[in-house]
């Protein structure tokens, strides 16, 4: 899995952290949770905010 696979790692974050307010989450923490994801093998230091935003938006869809 890598950073550009939004969709992807939105469903893994919903699976592995059902309960967390994905609406005020730091960037920094969802960058951590990402790069923490087993499944994940990209550079950390590969992201920017944009990326980060799009995998926050597309997490808040998948609990819609």
């Amino acid at each position: 899995m890598r950073w550009v696979d939004i969709r992807e790692v939105a469903i893994r974050l919903e699976e592995l952290h059902p309960d967390a307010d994905n609406v005020n989450l730091r960037f920094t923490d969802l960058r951590q949770w990402v790069i923490d994801l087993p499944e994940f093998n990209d550079d950390p230091n590969g992201c920017n905010e944009k990326l980060l935003e799009a995998i926050q938006m597309a997490w808040l869809d998948e609990r819609d």
